[in-house]
């Protein structure tokens, strides 16, 4: 298992916009528009998304979830203890890239900025996962 974690600085950060929280209603079509996204941007940007994606937004928290991940090749080299490590770490610099180029979008999706983040892969489970930590409660 593979996994990041960083910490946002409070004095590199710009003023958040403090919007409403989100009723139940809004919470399930962001969710919804959110996972779209995720899975429009994993097709474009590696040729495959993922199998199963969740997409959960709860208090302060934005949390993504993919299963079935994996190419066929990328299944066959797994399957050996070497192989694990290079696959979990060619697909957590694919996490790495993901945040990069993601968070600015999803802060202003939701309306607030990122405190904390961290990201795993399991690529022996075909499974991973990014938290985001933000600086307000975005839902009711």
């Amino acid at each position: 298992m593979s996994s990041i974690f960083r910490v946002y600085s409070n004095e590199h950060s710009i003023e958040s916009t403090h919007g409403c929280r989100l009723d139940e209603r809004q919470r399930k079509q962001k969710q919804h528009e959110l996972k779209i996204y995720m899975e429009k941007y994993f097709k474009e940007k590696l040729g495959k998304g993922t199998d199963n994606t969740k997409i959960i937004i709860s208090n302060d928290m934005l949390i993504i979830r993919g299963e079935g991940f994996l190419t066929e090749p990328e299944k066959f080299i797994v399957a050996t203890a070497e192989g694990n490590k290079v696959v979990n770490q060619s697909r957590m610099h694919v996490a790495r890239q993901h945040s990069i180029d993601n968070m600015p979008y999803i802060e202003k999706f939701l309306g607030a900025k990122a405190i904390h983040e961290t990201y795993m892969v399991e690529a022996e489970n075909d499974f991973w996962m990014h938290a985001i930590v933000f600086d307000r409660v975005l839902t009711d």
